[in-house]
């Protein structure tokens, strides 16, 4: 049986190492770190007293790739939300709070209600967004901005959510794939999911028992080092345990981050400008449940961009982060507190004892199309070597969809390969 080794356990690399078992090689998964998941993972925090995820992400109904990896490993129930698309937000500003709810269909047909669409927007910026299908290199700023509202509350804040870079920088055509493969086809395929439990109880420890059930090997504390290839194909990487023979039915899937791949393979592009993502955490005890009556909230004007609820622990995302990456810790805590407060309910000036600032520096690359550029494709001049991540290009901004869907791409193009 031929061997697939799979460098870098984050979900990239689980999915690809799912869609290898699936396709009859044996798997061995090397991981420099004592975990899986890389920066999709859940851990127990002590400060919070309970188990956190390191980042908030949320899915939405119409990411196949993501649905398609968790049927697959058994996990297609852990994924919660409401059962409409609705996404409601607050301008801490103006206290204007509103909903975007989409119809069943692809027919937009809650744009023609003036009720229905963000407040202060017109019909005609709705069909503005047909720019971007001839994006090009164009930024989402100079696609939208001086339209009108709808840029300042909607293709801005969805644009730092969804590419994790400010939309004066980020290139427009990045969030093509996402809308017609979600929004544009309408409700069914927009529902915002978040983790039931949290990333690890549903991306990754189900995809580990998976693939251990298949014979598959996981080596944590294995790290590779090095890839020795000749002009034809890789012939061996060297891991933890000293160099291991890459056979002639053998296959490499590097699922390594993108600052980390040019130590493996010298002469490959990838992006090598990076944004963080700040996340905060509260344990709020003692409180009424449920804090909030969705688990998601958009908040505009303000540091927090994105509150989630999960039982008793709120959390706020900061996307495209640099600014707040730079604050101090007890500075974010207490701002972002005096804005979420009363949106679960709580006292503004009773902060909760136990909570937590982390800060994903490198968290995605910076979305701009200079960077776009230098996103490499799977295949590799060496046939048995392919390349996944969300770094790699697979037409879609840095998500656990993109990351899992460049895992699977990766993982069936090189199979494939070798079974013709």
């Amino acid at each position: 049986m031929a061997t697939a080794h799979i460098i870098g356990a984050g979900v990239a690399g689980l999915a690809a190492a799912v869609e290898m078992s699936k396709a009859q090689f044996r798997v061995v998964v090397h991981e420099q770190s004592g975990q899986a998941g890389g920066r999709c993972r859940s851990f127990h925090d002590n400060t919070l007293g309970c188990t956190i995820d390191n980042g908030n992400h949320l899915l939405l109904s119409g990411n196949k790739s993501a649905l398609s990896y968790l049927d697959t490993i058994g996990a297609g129930d852990q994924l919660i939300g409401p059962e409409n698309a609705e996404f409601p937000f607050v301008d801490l500003k103006t206290a204007e709070r509103w909903s975007i709810e989409l119809d069943r269909g692809s027919m937009p047909w809650w744009i023609l209600n003036k009720d229905r669409r963000v407040p202060g927007t017109r019909l005609s910026e709705y069909l503005s967004g047909l720019k971007l299908l001839s994006a090009g290199n164009r930024t989402v700023k100079q696609l939208f901005a001086g339209q009108g509202q709808l840029y300042e509350r909607f293709w801005d804040p969805f644009t730092v959510a969804v590419i994790n870079t400010s939309a004066d920088l980020a290139a427009a055509r990045l969030l093509t794939p996402v809308i017609r493969e979600t929004l544009a086809r309408g409700a069914d395929f927009s529902r915002p999911l978040i983790a039931r439990h949290g990333l690890s109880t549903t991306f990754v420890t189900p995809a580990i028992d998976w693939l251990k059930k298949r014979g598959s090997e996981i080596r944590f504390n294995d790290r590779v080092s090095g890839i020795s290839m000749n002009e034809q194909r890789v012939v061996s990487i060297q891991t933890g345990t000293g160099p291991e023979p890459i056979g002639n039915g053998d296959v490499v899937v590097v699922a390594v981050p993108a600052w980390m791949v040019k130590s493996l393979i010298a002469d490959v592009s990838a992006p090598d400008r990076f944004v963080p993502i700040v996340n905060v955490h509260f344990r709020v005890e003692n409180a009424r449940m449920p804090l909030m009556k969705k688990p998601l909230l958009g908040m505009l004007n303000s540091l927090s961009q994105w509150l989630f609820v999960r039982d008793d622990v709120a959390s706020v995302t900061i996307s495209a982060g640099d600014e707040a990456a730079s604050r101090d810790s007890e500075d974010i805590l207490d701002t972002v507190w005096r804005e979420i407060a009363p949106e679960i309910g709580q006292p503004v000036d009773k902060r909760p004892a136990r909570a937590r600032v982390i800060k994903e520096r490198r968290a995605t690359f910076l979305g701009t199309p200079e960077q776009l550029e230098k996103r490499p494709s799977p295949s590799t001049k060496w046939p048995n070597l392919v390349l996944c991540g969300d770094w790699v290009d697979n037409g879609l901004p840095s998500t656990i969809e993109g990351s899992i869907r460049s895992g699977q791409t990766a993982a069936q193009q090189v199979a494939h390969l070798f079974a013709s």
